[in-house]
């Protein structure tokens, strides 16, 4: 965690806008009130809100202050959707049900919310038709295109002619 929080004789105002450890709101007090209130309760005081006007000050245990912010960041880290990049790999010259069974798994990939890289491999003589790379992948985006938009255009690296595409937002 990178944030540092002021605790008791830390905080440095003379008035601060006082919680309760269930965020009810005691008011505005002296610092020196508030310092006295958590040793009775046993209990932090806690600068939460520096920046605001006056310093918004909590009464909690510290341990249990950092504890709650960490399982919040968990929390969230937890809730962020990790996209991968799949791939799918085609050949200029391939048979029309492997290429189905190649856009069947790439539908998928996509619905499952994961980009997708279409790699069309060109292999010895087949260098000599380069045109049918961008044949085949007009054909792949025709085949996928009520699930994926181009993300990143078709271009030559190489002896593959790749292009990634995103999944379509669902309405």
């Amino acid at each position: 965690m990178s944030t540092f929080y002021k605790i008791n004789h830390q905080i440095q105002a003379k008035q601060v806008r006082l919680l309760r450890e269930d965020n009810t709101q005691i008011g505005i007090v002296p610092l020196a009130e508030a310092l006295t209130q958590a040793a009775a309760a046993q209990v932090d005081a806690v600068e939460i809100a520096p920046q605001a006007e006056p310093p918004v000050v909590k009464l909690i245990d510290y341990k249990k202050f950092l504890y709650q912010i960490s399982k919040k960041e968990r929390a969230s880290k937890a809730a962020a959707k990790k996209v991968d990049i799949k791939e799918i790999r085609l050949t200029p010259f391939m048979a029309e049900n492997d290429f189905q069974v190649r856009m069947t798994r790439g539908r998928d990939f996509l619905l499952e919310g994961n980009k997708l890289r279409v790699s069309i491999k060109f292999v010895g003589r087949q260098l000599t038709h380069k045109e049918f790379g961008p044949q085949m992948m007009a054909k792949t985006m025709s085949s996928l295109s009520e699930v994926a938009t181009m993300d990143q255009d078709a271009k030559w690296i190489g002896r593959q002619y790749m292009a990634t595409l995103t999944p379509v937002k669902k309405r």
